[in-house]
């Protein structure tokens, strides 16, 4: 496929991919006594039985190699009123974590006031062009009713019943 042909694939797809709503997570893991975290769009269950759900993470992501030496991730699912943690834990560097308040939580970084919670082992990696799907074995699971934070046009928003 030529340059310019791939390059109008890559911004179609990505301009398609802008219409799909998304659930938004900051996924996290711990080296020693530093946290580590990063926001995605890019999971989901997998299977209940076991209960069990992944993630994608770039291929280059520091939080990847992470969770490939500890062999363990955190799923914090964010709620309608949590986009700065959303946009604070989607931008480059350690600092991440600074002004933030968490707590470790089964051994991982759950961050305060999250309406849903998943502590995961991980049992596969799978490579995927420029990813790596995170498969998770869940060991814990905390959630109340709360409305989610979506990510939707290239904007958060919130999931609404309809009348």
């Amino acid at each position: 496929m030529a340059q310019a042909q791939l390059g109008s694939l890559t911004d179609a797809f990505r301009d398609a991919m802008a219409s799909v709503c998304t659930p938004v997570a900051v996924i996290t893991a711990m080296d020693d006594t530093r946290p580590h975290g990063t926001t995605v769009s890019a999971f989901a269950s997998l299977s209940m039985s076991p209960p069990s759900l992944l993630v994608s993470l770039d291929q280059g992501s520091d939080l990847l190699s992470l969770i490939r030496r500890t062999s363990a991730f955190g799923v914090n699912i964010l709620g309608s009123g949590q986009s700065s943690l959303a946009s604070c834990f989607a931008k480059k560097g350690r600092d991440k974590f600074t002004d933030v308040d968490w707590s470790l939580a089964d051994g991982l970084p759950r961050l305060a006031g999250v309406p849903g919670w998943f502590a995961c082992d991980v049992i596969q990696l799978v490579e995927a062009a420029d990813h790596v799907v995170v498969i998770g074995a869940v060991r814990s699971v905390e959630s109340r009713d709360t409305p989610p934070l979506t990510y939707h046009g290239r904007e958060f928003g919130t999931h609404r019943v309809l009348d």
